[in-house]
């Protein structure tokens, strides 16, 4: 069981954090025994408040979980010990929530509690796949490679999200620019256009009928529009709250033209990658294969690893499990089935992560190079089209009373 206390050390520090034992008893014991006068103590998880309600709030960068993974290697490498390296960190991190969590993995580890679980008990920041590649450094013997291999790690995924996250912000921002441009000029220009129109009494256009029907709905259930837009917004959230929501929507993503192929590779770079450095570190085929699932960032793959994670456990070999699966590509497949044959699937995984790799990076650099001109071609034609519609009639307008 976890307590968490408060304390003051003998020179009147103050401290908190996180402790482990069988009841509450042995817990204020354990406590004293490092010299404490223990204030409070409460079991994890007894009392639930606003922060731990929003923990999603507890954010830290991944960019900084990469700096840390390097520092710990560094400093294992250099034979410190893991109490003095992590206390060393804690007073050099810039984040006070990674400094916090490194303040309690220090007191765990002083408890004597191994450093995966007293890792594992912070999950926002160190995942499980993080977990596990420290709790097989450990029986392995070989923590400050694990921490070289987990900063590897982290640092190729933090640039592949990054470089497909700003990739697709920026179709983004010109779609809502876009959209608000279109609707101001729907409801705030276009109408006092259509009043001088309207005035003169001459033939209007049907095109300049159309929009200005289209500005008039606008003008007239704008509010209603706008509620629903929201409600679809909440809806999808509460969606997004849900096992088959999350399931539904991540195949939605998926069948998106263009951005669902970038995503399929970006999740099969990730599955690759995480089963190679998992099977570098010495963890299990099964066991790498769960927790790939458990951290890949996609409802679908995660489904679709934890069947194949039974099939491997029912004898199946990696390959057949993955060819049942249609989101597997085929190449993959093969690839896989070749390092089986070989024994060479660490070999295999690591050029397929690569392979994966090269193909997001053309993908998104192709994208963003043709998304950039149609785009703006888009928001052009758009306005200009618009503007037409109803400068055209002024102007004709204009030339009859001349």
């Amino acid at each position: 069981m976890n307590f968490r206390y408060k304390a003051v050390t003998q020179a009147g520090e103050k401290k908190e954090g996180i402790i482990e034992a069988v009841n509450k008893d042995l817990a204020i014991v354990a406590l004293q025994r490092r010299g404490f006068v223990v204030t409070a103590v409460t079991e994890e998880g007894a009392r639930k408040g606003l922060r731990q309600e929003l923990h999603f709030l507890d954010h830290v960068p991944m960019k900084d979980v990469v700096i840390l993974s390097r520092q710990i290697s560094t400093l294992f490498e250099a034979q410190v010990s893991a109490l003095k390296a992590f206390s060393l960190l804690a007073t050099t991190v810039d984040n006070a929530i990674l400094r916090k969590s490194l303040n309690a993995v220090c007191d765990d580890i002083q408890a004597g509690t191994s450093i995966s679980n007293a890792l594992g008990k912070h999950p926002t920041i160190f995942s499980e796949f993080y977990v596990n590649m420290v709790r097989a450094g450990e029986e392995s013997g070989k923590l400050n490679q694990t921490f070289i291999y987990l900063a590897d790690y982290l640092e190729r995924q933090h640039e592949l999200t990054s470089k497909t996250r700003n990739a697709l912000v920026y179709p983004a921002f010109v779609v809502f620019v876009f959209i608000t441009v279109m609707t101001m000029m729907l409801t705030l220009v276009i109408p006092k256009l259509t009043a001088i129109i309207i005035e003169t009494g001459q033939n209007i256009p049907v095109y300049t009928k159309i929009v200005i029907g289209t500005s008039n709905f606008f003008v007239d259930y704008g509010f209603f529009i706008l509620v629903l837009f929201l409600g679809f917004i909440g809806y999808l959230w509460w969606l997004s709250r849900s096992e088959n929501g999350k399931t539904y929507l991540d195949n939605v993503k998926l069948s998106i033209p263009v951005v669902g192929p970038l995503l399929k590779k970006v999740y099969v770079s990730r599955v690759a990658d995480n089963l190679d450095t998992m099977l570098t570190a010495g963890i299990s085929i099964i066991r790498s294969i769960e927790i790939t699932g458990a951290v890949v960032g996609s409802k679908v793959y995660s489904t679709i690893l934890k069947d194949v994670a039974e099939s491997v456990k029912g004898g199946s070999s990696l390959s057949d499990a993955m060819a049942r699966h249609e989101h597997m590509p085929p190449i993959m497949v093969q690839m896989v089935k070749v390092g089986e044959e070989t024994g060479s699937l660490g070999t295999i995984l690591k050029t397929l992560a690569r392979f994966y790799r090269r193909e997001v990076d053309a993908a998104v650099d192709t994208m963003v190079s043709l998304i950039e001109p149609i785009m703006i071609v888009m928001l052009g034609l758009g306005v200009g089209i618009l503007l037409a519609s109803v400068l055209v009639p002024i102007y004709n307008i204009a030339s009859s009373i001349n």
